[in-house]
């Protein structure tokens, strides 16, 4: 029963989040973009190392995590 709570929170989630990237991209647009965020771009490709925005990814996942589950 747990685990169902867990995907249809989840499933909520991943909504909520396309919804706000598909009618209000301008919100989230500075993400991706921050200062420590690595572009090297060249004619034929380019690399992308999002460092700084990862970071911030995985502080906010294990603050939510121990909220969320925290006995």
């Amino acid at each position: 029963m747990a685990l169902g709570k867990i995907l249809l929170f989840l499933g909520m989630l991943t909504a909520l989040v396309g919804a706000i990237l598909l009618w209000a991209p301008v919100l989230l647009g500075w993400f991706g973009h921050l200062p420590g965020d690595i572009r090297i771009e060249r004619d034929n490709g380019g690399l992308y190392f999002p460092i700084t925005s990862m970071l911030i990814v995985s502080i906010v996942l294990s603050i939510l995590v121990n909220l969320f589950f925290r006995r």
